[in-house]
């Protein structure tokens, strides 16, 4: 018998320690070659450890969230010498915790109920007659619940209301038939709202029910995410700058182009607007940088790497588009669905999620009318499009005059490293993208 020592590989460069985010075996188990041993997270890419030989796992490097300098034990397998590893016999498997559904039957048949009771006093021979006993007023049998929850139901089925009304009713456990409808004896949407409302005065019962304490350990992309967005803040002095866009014609151009795509990807508003930023850029050398205030160096980058911010299951992920100022309309639609989906399912490369030069982060429907994004440090600077309203504003009749009419309009966040842009420089470039947003032609113009 000997032991082999599997100690954590340079997986990157310039990586000096890992984040263990799973484990795959644990002290007792038994490892094939090639077998699944643990992930390991660096600079948000989760790179599988596999182990080379196959034996017992004898220790394990610390637990999930620890981590691992490169070149430490990760883990320890006792391995048979020079034969081949025998496994030992193995132990009989426990037998497996029945289903839920089927605890439940047993539940079901083993625990009577009123009517099971009745049904077993009925087959059973009847006992002898007792004596009368003294006249009482009858106590009634408190229903089970289930039949209390089946009588509410019904009652509940009498309220007019929509499925969709219905259905929120259940989530929040409301019992329609304590909700007033405003009109039409229907209950609505904004029945429920305004009862919510009346709840949480005291008028009712809970709108839902109570929910302990939940302690969640911050580990992997969560614990990445907090020590880069700490760093950003606690090191660069942001401030932020927004302005408002009217992207009317900018969305019948869009609609133009999407209507007549053939098989190409479907425009967003986001390609336009990086095209947008890659035209402007130029004129403003100072937002496309890197800072490394450890050196006292700024780097201005001629090509637009450009960081794309991505919600994903796991966290926020940045993709990057790679020469983004080399790509057309087309091709940055492409390659920022084929980056989101890639950063979503987990198999975005490592060079893809690093070496960007300045950042988009856009929230899609749901950005609000002002964002003050946070810096992707070392950029020095990050850009957020927010939500597209529509709203009436003055505009020239043609005539001299004004007349009112339904514009789309858009705000267009900024968040500067105060060490390196200055107030004006980042408000110029603001200023030059609306010129491009409000102005589409000269977006496709040579």
């Amino acid at each position: 018998m000997g032991t082999y020592t599997f100690r954590l590989p340079d997986i990157g460069e310039g990586i000096a320690e890992a984040e263990i985010v799973a484990w795959h075996v644990a002290v007792g188990d038994m490892v094939e070659e090639d077998g699944r041993l643990a992930d390991m997270m660096t600079d948000k890419a989760t790179v599988e450890m596999e182990s080379p030989v196959a034996g017992k796992v004898v220790s394990i490097a610390g637990e999930v969230g620890d981590v691992v300098a490169i070149g430490s034990a990760l883990v320890v397998i006792e391995t048979e010498g020079e034969g081949e590893a025998q496994a030992p016999a193995a132990a009989p498997a426990p037998a497996p915790a029945p289903k839920a559904e089927i605890v439940e039957e047993r539940i079901e048949v083993e625990t009577s109920d009123a009517g099971d009771a009745a049904r077993v006093e009925a087959a059973a021979p009847p006992p002898p007659s007792p004596p009368p006993p003294p006249l009482a007023t009858a106590v009634p049998k408190p229903a089970p619940a289930q039949a209390v929850e089946q009588v509410r139901r019904g009652y509940d089925a009498k309220v007019l209301a929509s499925p969709a009304v219905r259905q929120r009713a259940r989530d929040l456990g409301i019992d329609l038939s304590e909700v007033r409808p405003s009109e039409e004896g229907r209950v609505r949407h904004a029945d429920l709202d305004q009862f919510l409302a009346y709840n949480a005065t005291g008028g009712y019962r809970s709108a839902g029910p109570e929910r302990g304490d939940e302690v969640i350990k911050v580990i992997g992309m969560r614990r990445r995410i907090a020590e880069n967005m700490a760093a950003s803040k606690r090191h660069i002095p942001h401030f932020s700058y927004v302005e408002e866009c009217d992207v009317t014609a900018l969305e019948v151009m869009r609609e133009q182009l999407n209507s007549s795509r053939g098989d190409k990807p479907k425009l967003t508003m986001l390609p336009l607007l990086i095209t947008a930023i890659c035209r402007t850029l130029p004129q403003f050398p100072m937002i496309n940088a890197r800072y490394d205030d450890e050196a006292g160096v700024v780097t201005r980058y001629g090509a637009v790497h450009l960081g794309m911010a991505a919600q994903t299951p796991a966290g926020l992920m940045v993709p990057v588009i790679r020469n983004a100022q080399s790509l057309n309309l087309w091709q940055l639609a492409r390659e920022i669905g084929r980056l989101a989906e890639a950063a979503r399912n987990g198999s975005a490369k490592s060079d893809e999620l690093s070496g960007s030069t300045l950042t988009v982060t856009s929230l899609g429907p749901l950005g609000g009318v002002a964002t003050t994004p946070v810096i992707n440090r070392p950029e020095v600077a990050i850009i957020g499009p927010n939500r597209i309203i529509e709203r009436p504003m003055f505009v020239p009749d043609g005539m001299g005059g004004e007349r009112i009419e339904k514009r789309k309009l858009m705000n267009i966040s900024i968040s500067c490293d105060h060490r390196v842009v200055d107030g004006h420089d980042a408000a110029s470039f603001v200023q030059a993208i609306k010129k491009l947003m409000e102005t589409p032609v000269l977006l496709l113009a040579d």
